[in-house]
């Protein structure tokens, strides 16, 4: 046992449920129907079933219960690599510093205000931050720099509103240092939480300290930040195992501060130029355990955003998006300087293979024609809607009569400003769909006179 991963206990709870019977899958699966999430037991028959019909509804579930709590939304965002430098040595990733026919690059802050100014002409009002552990080149000093100049950078009406972060863990002092730097959430991954793969995969460098990335949300907590997001590198271990560890950990920050992850992400194992077991991961996740694991997660923790990237292709994040995500990045580059420099990614610069390459605009309308509605909302942050107090507002339902509507706000802001005139004509019927799914006729009489106001030239304007 390592903290609070007590590998033996996860290990028994899966052996004790194998072979799970169809009636007791559907009886939890109906349980989980009431977005009160599932005991790890109960997650573990979910994980080993194999019946058909059981999946399909546990499939259907799962839309049921991401659309009760975050309505038809998916939030829209891009991720920035700032630095390629990394003092890691880890198996499956291209940054690992023995590569060495990856081009290193660090961005000055003028290149970064490049990278920003290409996305918010594109619409984007969302970031994510993401760096290489190499303290030369990222340390504290560089990131305060970097968010500072990512808020301050404006293109007409547009601007990020909100940055969140994903970089190697701090110190306490740090943390607090990126929370008054006014982040949004802390996002780092374990990788895998099976402590021998753990090790076997990270071999050196400062990752190489199991116990310290795994305390890493602890210390961001006591920071202040109440926003964080967890996840693993699905590929590496058995995913079954990764599950329960990922509802281990929700529940140790449940327990510890009365509130679980903001967000979980589920990225597998993707190609990376001369990362020995990108190619030929040691457990490899099919797409129908995919789709499934996606599932349980949302049943099991209902409240919790769930992050998809641009790793998986267009077909299989379309149907992922029915599953229980809420969060996608959307035309990504995963290398720094990669969207102001060139059209296409370059992979030998690149932390990972890209497959969904649909631009930013091509999302938006093929989500749209699904029945989602693109959100670039970052209203909940900036309204002090976080942490427990956005699980407030989340377990009670309320949160609908925020989120939904600010989601048509910033969409019009979107056709607005940004899109041409086909997009603007096929997003108005998308909005007036919106319009009349709210329920609360104060509400839509509200977010009326808001789209009124933003024709007429306010912006930013929210619940």
């Amino acid at each position: 046992m390592v903290g609070f991963i007590d590998e033996k206990l996860v290990n028994n709870i899966l052996e004790e449920n194998q072979n799970p019977k169809k009636e007791d899958c559907l009886e939890i699966i109906k349980k989980a129907e009431e977005s009160k999430g599932l005991t790890l037991e109960e997650t573990a028959k979910l994980l080993q079933t194999n019946d058909q019909k059981v999946i399909q509804v546990m499939f259907k579930t799962a839309k049921k219960v991401k659309e009760r709590i975050y309505g038809t939304r998916l939030v829209l965002f891009a991720p920035v690599y700032l630095s390629n430098y990394c003092s890691n040595n880890c198996l499956y990733c291209a940054f690992r510093k023995d590569n060495r026919e990856l081009k290193r690059k660090t961005l000055t802050m003028n290149e970064l205000k490049k990278e920003i100014e290409f996305l918010i002409q594109q619409g984007q009002k969302r970031v994510l931050l993401v760096a290489g552990e190499d303290l030369r080149h990222t340390n504290i000093d560089y990131l305060e720099e970097a968010i500072k100049t990512v808020y301050s950078t404006k293109v007409g009406n547009g601007e990020i509103r909100r940055l969140n972060i994903n970089v190697a863990p701090l110190s306490l002092d740090n943390f607090i240092r990126l929370k008054n730097a006014k982040i949004g959430t802390y996002q780092l991954f374990q990788e895998t939480y099976h402590y021998e793969t753990y090790k076997k995969m990270h071999p050196q460098g400062p990752k190489a300290d199991y116990k310290k990335r795994l305390y890493a949300m602890d210390l961001a907590q006591k920071a202040g930040i109440d926003d964080v997001g967890i996840g693993v590198l699905f590929g590496l271990y058995d995913y079954k195992f990764e599950v329960l560890c990922l509802l281990l950990h929700a529940q140790h920050l449940e327990e510890e501060f009365g509130t679980g992850p903001h967000t979980i992400s589920v990225p597998r194992i993707e190609p990376a130029l001369n990362a020995p077991v990108s190619t030929n991961p040691p457990y490899p996740v099919s797409d129908q355990e995919f789709k499934k694991l996606v599932a349980i997660i949302r049943l099991a923790v209902p409240y919790t955003g769930m992050i998809l990237s641009t790793r998986e292709n267009a077909q299989l994040r379309d149907q992922l998006f029915s599953l229980g995500i809420s969060q996608i990045s959307a035309g990504s580059r995963t290398n720094p300087g990669g969207y102001s420099e060139s059209e296409k990614e370059k992979f030998d610069e690149a932390q990972f293979k890209v497959h969904d390459n649909r631009s930013l605009s091509k999302v938006i309308k093929d989500i749209s024609n699904m029945g989602f509605l693109p959100s670039f909302c970052t209203a909940c942050y900036r309204s002090g809607r976080t942490g427990d107090y956005f699980m407030q507002f989340a377990k009670s339902g309320n949160i609908q009569n925020f989120c939904h509507p600010n989601a048509i706000l910033t969409f019009k802001e979107y056709l607005l400003d940004y899109a041409d005139e086909e997009m603007k004509k096929f997003g108005e019927k998308v909005i007036q769909r919106e319009i009349q799914n709210i329920t609360n006729p104060k509400i839509k009489e509200l977010t009326i006179k808001k789209l009124k106001l933003l024709e007429d030239g306010q912006r930013d304007l929210y619940f």
